[in-house]
């Protein structure tokens, strides 16, 4: 490099840093533009609001909410679902309580309208139907309703405050069938384990619950005509800190995707 180039050299490396200089506050004016986008204030892709949800769930509810659970997140990405499953007596009991937590969906109607004051407006996703459940095989030959009134045979029950165990009340009482149970239960997957474990001959679970256990249980069908529709009701919690993501997690749960799920599941239309 001869004498003369050093003067163009210097003029070339002040062009340069001069250039860089510029180019910072246009960077940093870029990556506010960034802290505007849908993204970073905290939306799906789907354009829902991204949240971490809690939603308190009726027991009967708990494998098919896990299948619907995973499905939600994945085509809404940045919302996770966290679920929590017990009797709707005591789900309600939770809320009253101010358990945080952003929806709810119970087994039947009436415990939910115990709660308008917390709730948003109900809508429910779907419904069910009672079995009988006896042990693998049925080997207490169990056809019918009133062979439940056989005292030689250990029938467990869930509780009268808890959904499964009202409808199990308004249909034995409508058939005129008295059964003493070995033991009341605090939710339907209480009774469907006593029996599973043999602890029980028979109880009345939901038909969903029984498909669960299905190598473990068999499922006696009880006719239309003297069985009981449990409805499920869904609604966000007034107490919710995500309002937006959890409405839309309610409203998912009417679409297609997620009745196609439900009705797999043996679930019934709405």
């Amino acid at each position: 490099m001869t004498a003369s180039s050093f003067p163009f050299t210097r003029r070339r490396t002040a062009a340069a840093l001069l250039t860089a200089a510029l180019l910072v506050p246009l960077a940093a004016c870029g990556s506010d533009d960034t802290k505007g986008s849908p993204a970073a204030e905290g939306t799906t892709a789907s354009g829902t609001a991204a949240a971490d949800l809690t939603v308190l769930a009726a027991s009967s509810l708990t494998d098919v909410f896990k299948k619907a659970g995973a499905a939600y997140e994945k085509s809404h990405p940045g919302t996770k679902i966290t679920f929590s499953f017990a009797g709707s007596q005591e789900l309600a009991a939770q809320v009253k309580q101010g358990a945080p937590a952003d929806a709810l969906v119970t087994a039947d109607t009436k415990t939910m309208d115990g709660l308008k004051a917390d709730t948003g407006k109900p809508t429910v996703i779907a419904r069910n139907r009672l079995v009988i459940a006896t042990r693998e095989g049925n080997p207490e030959k169990i056809d019918e309703l009133k062979d439940l009134a056989d005292s030689k045979l250990k029938v467990v029950l869930a509780a009268p405050e808890v959904p499964v165990g009202r409808y199990s009340k308004k249909i034995l009482d409508a058939q005129k069938i008295t059964v003493k149970p070995v033991s009341q239960e605090p939710n339907v997957r209480a009774v469907l384990s006593k029996v599973e474990l043999g602890e029980a001959d028979a109880g009345l679970v939901y038909k969903t619950d029984a498909s669960t256990a299905a190598d473990k249980v068999d499922a006696v069908e009880i006719p239309d005509a003297q069985n009981a529709v449990a409805a499920y009701p869904a609604a966000t919690l007034k107490s919710s800190e995500h309002a937006q993501a959890a409405a839309a997690f309610v409203q998912w749960l009417s679409t297609p995707e997620a009745q196609k799920i439900l009705q797999e599941a043996g679930f019934q239309q709405p």
